[in-house]
């Protein structure tokens, strides 16, 4: 549905298979709230550490040629360095947000998150992958924060 808010390009088909395979690690691992434990929990050494063992685990049970290269695009969207990383990264992190718009504000109310905070945390990255994007939900977002 946003393909139109990526880069030309943009090749969406390894897109949606980064985010597939992203998804399947975070859900062996627990997902980890982003503005929990001050945003930091999220990118520690040690959520790091625990998802590239999962990735090796779940990789692992496969033949070695589909293993390696699902490995490589879980490696590349885990990078965030390619135009397809960069922009599936930017949907992985604009998916919490329309979350939190159509629940109320959500876990921002449960962890009190600033406005500040929410655009360091995820503002940064979606805006790198798709500006539009972010510039229309930031709008949204605004009757949330003082």
């Amino acid at each position: 549905m946003l393909a139109d808010q990526a880069a030309a390009s943009v090749d969406i088909s390894r897109v949606i298979k980064m985010l597939l395979i992203h998804d399947l690690v975070e859900i062996d691992v627990g997902d980890v709230p982003i503005h929990s434990a001050d945003g930091k929990a999220h990118s520690s050494t040690s959520v790091q550490a625990a998802e590239s063992a999962a990735a090796a685990r779940i990789f692992g049970l496969l033949p070695p040629d589909l293993r390696d290269n699902l490995r490589a695009i879980w490696d590349e969207f885990e990078a965030a360095e390619t135009p397809d990383a960069i922009f599936a990264k930017s949907l992985d992190r604009v998916q919490p947000v329309m979350a939190n718009l159509q629940s109320g504000g959500g876990t921002w109310i449960e962890y009190n998150v600033t406005a500040e905070q929410l655009d360091a945390r995820v503002g940064v990255k979606i805006a790198k992958g798709a500006p539009n994007l972010w510039d229309w939900v930031r709008e949204k977002t605004r009757g949330y924060f003082k």
